[in-house]
Parts: structure tokens; C-alpha cells; sequence
């Protein structure tokens, strides 16, 4: 502390004497326990009056709204994947000025980075020295040049993106060292225009007589990565129509990540059938399948003579069957679980399985060949949702509900790109930013993954500008500290990880 010496002028007429002066010149004895004075900012440093409007120019080149596409690009560098395009794809799908390899990168960027969700919000992408810098090239194609370049694909173009997004997603499994792989299958509806080739009306809840289509994916929950996924129309059943998708599945599993790994697929109750759960039991894997209460399987007469219920949490309890289907000729352990809830809803009067005296409940069961218990299967399949909300993001951040033309092919490549990006921001996050998480009963991601849209507002949309300091190309993006730590922290990774 400094001793306040005051100094006050000689007094004039009228006027009161001029106030204080403060010495630094003596130094009182100080008490190193006492805290700092707060310092308070007046509101005129606060705040500021704006005037008038900003004059818009159009001249200066190098600005860029896509700064993180730098750190991308490092990451697609590590993995190699400019050589695994040419590898895959050149020779092998429709040819075209701008080249095959750019022109893959750039529809990329567009769905990854940039949200584009239409071909013609490419031309907001031109000029822009990251974007031309991700694709390798030094002017970007027209929304036209790009669609017809998509029109020429046909179907047998399609198994080569397989192929690579199959790679791809083999080589982020075998990093995260799994050796259980829990897979969800299931489809999703993408609904389409009037003409749209093969969009066919079928399952669409929300748009019951649009024409749509109904892919099918199948999703790795522990690693987040999409295994494989396949367009078909929208008039086509869920599960009569995925035997062959399940025999594409195992056929990929063998080729890309070999023996030794444990299988465990989780499914809804449209694939409760003799020939699904067949291939499963042939295939020596495990699965838990949803059971609808089918007149023929017998349930409901079962769930009415059930006195003992086992807890499984406070409002939920189950019980074991050992149901014999008739028509199958077969036995299969069900598990048939219900939960009590504080209102009549329309299951209990579908099934009428409810008694107004005991509570009202909503009832599920489950075939499964795992050796565990109710409570844990229950919890298992609960899992199942993580596979909802990547189709979620799929669709807001991806572009994967978008058609972009009239051709079944090309819609179909469009989706393989957005699931291959989707697989590739995982990747990405997996090895700089995600922090590593401990199993559950759910199977839920050892990554705690974050949204496309979160990673846009971070970096992947920042703001930035390529400056050339003694002819070597910088990327200045600013000096907010928030922007410098994740972009220095990102930076390191990727340096590790190279």
C-alpha cells in the first residue's frame, strides 16, 4: 500500500480548491493477506453507439469462413485418404473434368463443413482459398456441371463406396482396441419428390402418402462409425427385405476386420422373423430382437397368467418365457417386460392386457440367445437409441434425408457420402477432441462424441484469412483465446496422431 498524501492549491475567490493528488513516493508496511481491490469498468468502456450501416466491398481475396477445414484436411493427410479415393474409386466410377478425387472432397466439405444441403449452395463455396485448398482445386465446378456428373452413377458404382467407407470404419474400430461390436439395424425414412426415380409409397408416419425411400444402416454403438448402408425404396418391409443386407454385413466384417470379435446385434420388431433370426443363430452371433404381440406367438395369454414380476428398476419389472412357435418349430427365450405408467394409453387398449385394480402398464418383450439377465437386457436394449440419434444428425447435419436428383443411383451415392462424412467426423473427434468414457450396461460410445453442429460453431466455421508472410502461406483466425486454445489443442493431436 502507498501512503495517500494529499496536495491541495493556493484557494481562489469563488471557486473551491482543486481536489487530491496521490504520492508514490513513500511506501507504508504491507500485508501480503490482503486481496486486490476489484476493478470495475465504467459502462461507457462497455458499451458503443453505432451510427450508421457498414459499406459492403466485394474486392479483398483470402478471407475465408471455413478456417477449420485446415485442421481437416491434416486429418484426412494422416489417414491417407486422397490415396485411398484414387485407389477405390478412380477408373471405377463416371469420369469428369475436375477429376473423380476433387470432386468427392468437395461434396464433402459442402455436407461436412459448409451444411450444405443442395447442390446449388455450392456457389456460396466459391472463392473461398480453404475450400479450393481441401479439394485441390483452383475454381470449383458449377451446381450443374455437378449434377450431371451425379446422373451418370449407376448401381454398380455404388459397392466401391462401400468398399472404402467399409475400410474406413474397420480402421477406427481396430484403433479404439474393441473386441465386442454391438450393432443396431435398422431403417429410416427419407421422404421424396412426385418423380422421383424408384421413391415408392410405403412406412412414412409423418407423410403417409409422400413417396419416399427406406435405407438401412448398420450402426457400430460402440465406436459411433456407420458399418454400411443401403438405399431402397420406400414401399419395401424393413425386416423381409434385410436378410440380404445382413449376409452383405457379415461378408464385409469377415474382410475388413477378420475373426476374433464378438457380435451382438440389437433390432426392432420388424425383424422378428424365422429367416433373420435363422442367419443370426448360423452365424454364431448374439442378438436381442423386439417381439410384437402377435395372435400366433402366444404372448398375451402368457403375460395374463404371470403372477411373480422381477424388479428391474422403480417402475419396471419383467419376467422369462420359453415360448414355442408353432410355425417355426423352434423354442426361444422371451422376456417380456412391462412398465407402469399413471395414465391409460392406447398399447394397453391394443392389447387389453391391463386391470384398472392393479395399475396401468405398457408391455414389451425380447428374443434373445444372450446369457444374461432381464435387468441387464433391458438396460442393453435401451442402448438402441444411440442409433436414432445418429440417424438424427445424419439427417440436420449431413444432408442424408436430401435428394439432390431425379436418379435412384445418384441418390443413393449422395447418401454414401454423407454417412462416409459422418464416419470421418467421428474419426476426426475419436482422435483430437473427444475425452475416452468408461462401458455401460447400454453400450454406449467410449467416446463422448459431439454434435457436427457444435463443431461448426467451435472451429470448422470460424472465421479466418490466408496471409503470405514472406512468401509461406499463414492462416490467421483471429485472437479470441477460446478460438487460439482449441485450435493450438487440435493442432497437437493431430501431430500425435500423424
Amino acid at each position: 500500500m502507498w501512503e495517500k498524501i494529499y496536495y491541495q492549491s493556493e484557494p481562489l475567490a469563488g471557486k473551491r480548491p482543486s481536489v487530491v493528488a496521490y504520492s508514490l513516493c513513500q511506501q507504508l508496511n504491507t500485508f501480503h493477506n490482503e486481496r486486490p481491490l476489484p476493478l470495475r469498468l465504467r459502462k461507457a468502456d462497455l458499451r458503443q453507439r453505432v451510427k450508421g450501416n457498414l459499406e459492403l466491398r466485394f474486392v479483398r481475396t483470402g478471407l475465408t469462413s471455413y478456417a477449420g477445414l485446415e485442421l481437416v484436411r491434416r486429418y484426412w493427410h494422416t489417414l491417407g485418404l486422397v490415396a485411398r479415393l484414387r485407389r477405390h474409386l478412380e477408373g471405377r466410377v463416371p469420369a469428369t473434368d475436375f477429376g473423380v478425387v476433387p470432386m468427392i472432397l468437395l461434396l464433402l466439405g459442402l455436407v461436412l463443413c459448409g451444411g450444405g444441403r443442395r447442390l446449388r449452395h455450392v456457389l456460396y463455396l466459391a472463392g473461398d482459398p480453404l475450400v479450393l485448398r481441401l479439394c485441390g482445386l483452383r475454381r470449383l465446378p458449377t451446381p450443374h456441371t455437378i449434377g450431371r456428373w451425379l446422373r451418370q452413377f449407376r448401381h454398380r458404382h455404388l459397392e466401391v463406396v462401400r468398399q472404402l467407407n467399409a475400410e474406413l470404419a474397420a480402421e477406427a474400430i481396430r484403433r479404439m482396441g474393441l473386441r465386442r461390436l454391438t450393432i443396431d439395424v435398422d431403417g429410416s425414412v427419407v421422404s421424396t419428390g412426385q418423380r422421383v426415380q424408384w421413391a415408392q409409397r410405403g412406412f412414412n408416419p409423418h407423410h403417409r402418402k409422400v413417396p419416399s425411400y427406406y435405407p438401412i444402416t448398420a450402426y457400430e454403438a460402440q465406436s459411433g462409425q456407420l458399418l454400411r448402408v443401403e438405399n431402397r425404396p420406400g414401399n419395401v418391409h424393413d425386416g423381409k427385405a434385410s436378410v440380404g443386407f445382413l449376409r452383405a454385413l457379415f461378408a464385409q466384417l469377415a474382410a475388413t476386420l477378420g475373426a476374433g470379435y464378438t457380435l451382438e446385434f440389437r433390432m426392432d420388431g420388424a425383424f422378428f422373423r424365422r429367416d433373420v433370426l435363422q442367419l443370426l443363430q448360423a452365424r454364431g452371433v448374439e442378438y436381442a430382437v423386439k417381439v410384437p404381440f402377435y395372435p400366433w406367438v402366444g404372448l398375451k395369454q402368457r403375460v395374463q397368467a404371470t403372477r411373480a414380476w422381477t424388479s428391474v428398476d422403480d417402475t419396471v419389472s419383467c419376467c422369462e418365457q420359453r415360448v414355442a412357435v408353432a410355425q417355426w418349430g423352434r423354442v426361444f427365450r422371451v422376456v417380456v417386460y412391462r412398465k407402469r405408467v399413471q395414465h391409460w394409453t392406447h398399447k394397453n387398449f391394443q392389447l387389453d392386457l391391463f386391470d384398472p385394480s392393479d395399475g396401468h402398464y405398457e408391455y414389451s418383450a425380447v428374443v434373445t440367445n444372450k446369457a444374461v439377465t432381464g435387468r441387464t437386457l433391458w438396460y442393453f436394449m435401451c442402448g438402441r437409441g444411440a442409433h436414432e440419434k445418429a440417424y438424427a444428425e445424419l439427417k440436420t447435419g449431413f444432408a442424408f434425408d436430401c435428394v439432390p436428383t431425379m436418379r435412384y443411383a445418384a441418390n443413393s451415392f449422395w447418401q454414401l457420402l454423407s454417412v462416409l462424412a459422418f464416419n470421418l467426423m467421428r474419426g476426426f473427434q475419436a482422435v483430437t477432441t473427444a475425452a475416452r468414457r468408461a462401458p455401460t450396461r447400454k453400450r454406449r460410445s467410449v467416446h463422448r462424441f459431439e454434435a457436427i453442429q457444435t463443431l461448426r460453431y467451435q472451429y470448422l466455421q470460424r472465421a479466418g484469412l490466408v496471409l503470405y508472410p514472406d512468401g509461406h502461406p499463414t492462416l490467421d483466425v483471429g485472437a479470441a483465446a477460446a478460438v487460439k486454445r482449441r485450435f493450438r489443442y487440435v493442432e497437437q493431436q493431430l501431430t500425435k496422431a500423424a
